[in-house]
């Protein structure tokens, strides 16, 4: 039997506001939102999602087969570039922001720091097609994989067809994406409860509570929204965000509030990453706003207070948004069967 083919066969199915804390935590506090993604027209098969995770993992789909996607979505990271500022792409270009943390995305209606893509299966084609990304095009890349015998019997497996189209590369993309799901944070197990916050990580989230959560609420912790936090312009990169997408001036510095959902191990922050400590955004929130500023989003435009003290507490609690068990699950790791077969063999 062919590696590929052994691989297939053993594919498995795949399965805000100032409050306290209540002293019987539980899992009904927090709701998951629906899921957005659209299951009907692209159903989540245990083959496709195979298929769209070695494509997320092979170069192939840059111009000079040296970009894959996990180039700048490292799992050990939260699916993001770890420690670069900005993505870096192919023939060493540096792209303008920061690689996103990519999970929970089924759950999710926009994606991009602005916006501008609403339809999961179609994000691929973004970094694919940016010439400082992958440079390449979505009919290369089909010819590619169509030369590809391997490729053509799990697109086989996948779609019931050996022949490799455009849609179908994206959709097997889509559809591994849509699985990368985080919910076993030490967080999620205090809510559920089987854990307990020690008495530092309560006064954090409680502290969390009172000055974050309108802006990162459970269990996403985003709001999915698109605003202006009072970061000055980089006039290295006039980055202006989702303006650029809107054509508003409303919009002009609006990024989408990013998930702070292992935000421990997706540094550097921000969406141009000027910041490399969850210290140096604390201190930004306290101390650097532009509180007179009309256009700063409203839930900013108080004044934010921790103390030293505060800080390193509230630091304690975001640590509690890590998820091991998302980070290091070999279902969403280097598909190393499907590239070095002869170790199947050893």
């Amino acid at each position: 039997m062919k590696p590929v083919a052994l691989i297939i066969a053993l594919i498995s199915t795949v399965s805000l506001i100032e409050l306290s804390i209540p002293s019987n935590l539980s899992e009904e506090m927090i709701e998951w939102p629906a899921y957005q993604y659209d299951t009907i027209s692209n159903p989540l098969t245990a083959e496709k999602i195979y298929l769209g995770r070695v494509l997320f993992y092979d170069p192939i789909l840059s111009s000079d087969s040296t970009i894959s996607c996990a180039s700048c979505h490292s799992q050990y990271s939260a699916f993001t570039h770890v420690d670069h500022q900005l993505s870096h792409g192919i023939a060493d270009r540096i792209g303008t922001r920061n690689s996103p943390a990519l999970m929970n995305l089924a759950y999710q209606k926009q994606f991009m720091w602005d916006g501008a893509i609403h339809n999961l299966d179609a994000q691929a084609l973004a970094p694919i097609s940016h010439p400082d990304e992958m440079g390449e095009n979505i009919e290369n890349v089909v010819y590619k994989l169509n030369h590809n015998p391997s490729y053509q019997q799990l697109f086989q497996a996948a779609f019931g067809n050996p022949v490799v189209t455009g849609e179908h590369t994206l959709k097997a993309i889509g559809a591994f994406m849509a699985t990368l799901e985080s919910k076993n944070a030490k967080f999620d197990q205090v809510m559920a409860g089987n854990n307990e916050f020690t008495d530092q990580e309560r006064n954090g989230y409680q502290l969390f509570l009172k000055n974050c959560a309108s802006c990162h609420q459970a269990p996403l912790f985003t709001s999915n929204e698109f605003v202006w936090n009072g970061l000055p312009v980089d006039s290295s990169l006039n980055d202006f965000g989702r303006m650029k997408i809107t054509n508003s001036s409303e919009d002009s510095l609006h990024f989408k509030i990013p998930t702070l959902r292992n935000i421990e191990f997706s540094y550097p922050y921000m969406h141009d990453g000027r910041f490399q400590t969850l210290r140096e955004v604390l201190n930004f929130y306290t101390s650097e706003v532009p509180l007179e500023n009309d256009h700063l989003d409203h839930r900013l435009q108080r004044p934010i207070s921790l103390t030293d003290h505060e800080k390193t507490d509230l630091v304690a609690f975001l640590l509690t948004l890590t998820d091991k068990e998302f980070l290091f699950n070999q279902k969403y790791s280097f598909p190393f069967e499907f590239f070095f077969p002869q170790t199947k063999d050893e």
